[in-house]
């Protein structure tokens, strides 16, 4: 039997796991596992390849371009920052999927390379997503650090709006949704008071300056938004009490130094958890 139509799965004998589980693999130890192609057998003591005939079935589905390429995009699973964009081949796909770490094929070198294998920000794979038409993919995981060589969080911080605008002469900014951006605006006001720039008139910073006036805006937006349910009011007002209160909560986030990212990671966790349980969990 042909081995090299399964991806090999190298587990030390010491942390033997589920096969396909997160492991933390070194370059060497990877592409020697890749060149394990010899069945399993009762004289391997060290070490234990296992063998996943349906990633053979999964890979021989996705549409390589010419070059035995597809588009392999990286996205930060609780931000969902689009954080890079490179080439996988088969080889890098069958790495990602055992190693757990984002990894490309570079066109320039002609050979794979982890993300994060030099400078130690790898990018940690929860999963994998192939497009619709099966010609790209995602890596959606979790970053260690900056993953642009520059030291920006993602590579994508150049709006060419901006630079046909002419705005606030093409000021780096990172491509970030609406929540990043509001996150992002809010950072700057606290900036505006370290460094007493901005004399203009701004109530994020007015609220910066009074924690009792932050609080109390945090409560009475809770009280207005659970009025809609408890008055029935229309879902419209419900948008717009939560999205009042969701600005004043980040404002307090950022006194204590604490990122939506962290908010989010946290309830990533708890997918898995009943409500239930964590809430006793704690007490």
């Amino acid at each position: 039997m042909s081995t090299t139509n399964f991806v090999c799965f190298l587990i030390p004998s010491a942390r033997v796991r589920t096969c396909g589980s997160s492991l933390p693999f070194s370059i060497t130890t990877r592409r020697r596992c890749q060149k394990l192609c010899s069945p399993i057998t009762a004289r391997a003591p060290k070490e234990v390849l296992c063998f996943n005939p349906k990633v053979k079935n999964v890979l021989d589905s996705v549409k390589w371009d010419d070059k035995g390429l597809v588009v392999t995009i990286a996205q930060n699973v609780d931000t969902g920052a689009v954080l890079m964009q490179g080439f996988a081949n088969r080889e890098a796909l069958e790495a990602t999927l055992s190693s757990r770490k984002a990894t490309f094929y570079s066109r320039s070198r002609s050979s794979l390379w982890t993300k994060g294998e030099t400078s130690s920000n790898f990018i940690n794979v929860l999963d994998v997503f192939l497009d619709c038409d099966r010609d790209s993919v995602i890596y959606l995981g979790k970053p260690d650090g900056p993953t642009c060589h520059t030291g920006s969080e993602t590579c994508y911080y150049t709006s060419i709006f901006d630079i046909l605008e002419d705005t606030q002469k093409n000021k780096e900014r990172s491509a970030l949704t609406t929540l990043y951006s509001l996150e992002a605006t809010i950072s700057d006001r606290e900036h505006e008071i370290l460094t007493e720039q901005n004399r203009k008139p701004s109530w994020t910073r007015k609220l910066m300056h009074d924690n009792e006036l932050l609080c109390s805006k945090i409560r009475e937006e809770a009280e207005e938004l659970a009025r809609t349910l408890l008055d029935d009011e229309d879902g419209s007002r419900s948008v717009a009490e939560m999205g009042d209160l969701l600005y004043h909560a980040m404002v307090l986030l950022r006194l204590k130094n604490v990122r939506m990212e962290d908010v989010f990671e946290v309830l990533r966790k708890r997918f898995s958890q009943s409500g239930i349980e964590e809430k006793n969990s704690r007490s």
